[in-house]
This record gives structure tokens, sequence and C-alpha cells, in this order.
């Protein structure tokens, strides 16, 4: 078992920064890829980025492509997004969630491939 905790969430002007963190225990997450999730009021939950366990491969869905940036830090068992450039449509609740993966170029992008979800952080972007 994996438990995903986030933080870093908030309410922030449109242009603004925020960095999202998702701290893990209870295995060994060098060996799980993640990924970030979110889900807006009356939305469906979308990935937003993933990134492999060795932190070599990630995928930004096109929305964000160049204003968040997905990293990892297997020592302290966290992932973190930094997200700049913020726009009122990134408003939503924002999701960590983690797989096993067996090799360490691996991401996946499907909500059904992840075993391990958080319970969310919610951002804000006002106008």
């Amino acid at each position: 078992q994996v438990q995903l905790v986030e933080s870093g969430g908030g309410l922030v002007q449109a242009g603004g920064s925020l960095r999202l963190s998702c701290a893990a225990s209870g295995r060994t997450f060098s060996r799980y890829a993640a990924g970030w999730f979110r889900q807006a009021p009356g939305k469906e939950r979308e990935l937003v980025a993933a990134i492999s366990w060795s932190g070599g491969t990630a995928y930004y869905v096109d929305s964000v492509k160049g204003r968040f940036t997905i990293s990892r830090r297997n020592a302290k068992n966290t992932v973190f997004l930094q997200m700049n450039a913020l726009k009122q449509e990134d408003t939503a609740v924002y999701y960590c969630a983690a797989t096993e993966a067996y090799s360490g170029s691996y991401y996946y992008t499907q909500i059904h491939e992840y075993d391990y979800w958080g319970q969310g952080t919610q951002v804000t972007v006002s106008s």
C-alpha cells in the first residue's frame, strides 16, 4: 500500500504560481510512476502531467505545456507540480496518483492505470 498526501494548493491571482507537493509513504516510492490529475466542478477528472519513476520521462496535457512542470525527489518520496502563469481555467481540485511501474521510463496517462490516490488539494485562480 502507498499513501499519498497532497499539499500546496490555495488561492492565487491569474498569472501567479503555486507548487503542489505529493508526499508518499508505505512502500518504496521510487518504483512508482506518478501523475497529477485535476477535476473542476461539473467536469470529468483529467490528467495534467505524469512522470516515470526515474523522473526521466514526463507527459503534459496540451493546456499546461510550457506552464507546468512535474518533477520528483525519490529520496524524499515526493512528487511536485510547479504551476506558473496560472489561468482561471486551472481552477480545480488537484489529485496526486501513483502506480507501480516495471520500467523507469514508463509513465501512465489513464485514470484506471493508477492504483493509489491522494485526497486532493484545491487550487483556485482568481481574475
